[in-house]
């Protein structure tokens, strides 16, 4: 059983390997079996399907944004602060690992239900991410709420869970155009590596917070 869990995982390691360097085009199966120095026919014992395999890449892929975003935001506490880290660590390992994100977020991994197996579908992996976000999105209103001069309206808000999932959509976005060079062709910004790239994008991420959460200091 250990070995074949370490067989298991071999195959995951060179198929993260695979999509790092060379992106999801490589990720056949064969390509696999031969990189990982079994019989083309071997990846079959452990992953039921070719999905299954591509899920278990990914899921590496989330573990490791999940990382990333716990390092981000251990040095603030308010919502807000923990936002505009994860905006800026989820579009930066975007643009630093685009084959990994592209395979992350594919919708027909996503839905587990074409893909049954004993073992944890994608979805799992993907909803924790996207929860944080909504529980944030909920505390920062509570602090926006309890900042208001009392007797003030509030302006009508659309439900957290939409919020979050526009917040997450326009980051998307932000880093899909950033990694075109869309934007730096509509910004005439300084095209990408260059030294004053990082500190626009952090400018971006800024105004895509501020446009779905309001500014930083009203």
């Amino acid at each position: 059983m250990e070995r074949e869990n370490s067989l298991r995982e071999r195959l995951i390691d060179v198929g993260v390997d695979l999509v790092m360097t060379d992106g999801t085009a490589s990720l056949g199966l064969r390509e696999i079996a031969r990189r990982a120095g079994v019989s083309h026919g071997a990846p079959r014992r452990y992953f039921p399907t070719h999905h299954a395999l591509l899920s278990a890449i990914a899921r590496r892929g989330f573990a490791d944004l999940e990382g990333r975003f716990a390092a981000a935001t251990s040095g603030t506490t308010s919502p807000r602060g923990q936002l505009q880290e994860i905006g800026r660590t989820h579009v930066g390992y975007a643009l630093e690992h685009r084959g990994m994100f592209e395979l992350m977020f594919r919708h027909d991994l996503l839905d587990s239900g074409k893909h049954p197996s004993d073992r944890p579908q994608l979805r799992e992996s993907t909803l924790p991410l996207f929860e944080l976000v909504v529980e944030l999105v909920v505390r920062l209103r509570r602090e926006q709420a309890a900042a208001r001069r009392p007797g003030a309206p509030g302006e009508p808000e659309p439900l957290p869970a939409v919020t979050a999932a526009a917040l997450w959509s326009n980051l998307h976005g932000l880093a899909e155009l950033w990694a075109w060079g869309s934007l730096q062709l509509a910004l005439d910004a300084q095209p990408p590596g260059e030294a004053s790239g990082s500190g626009r994008l952090d400018r971006l991420v800024a105004a895509v917070l501020d446009a779905h959460l309001g500014p930083m200091n009203p």
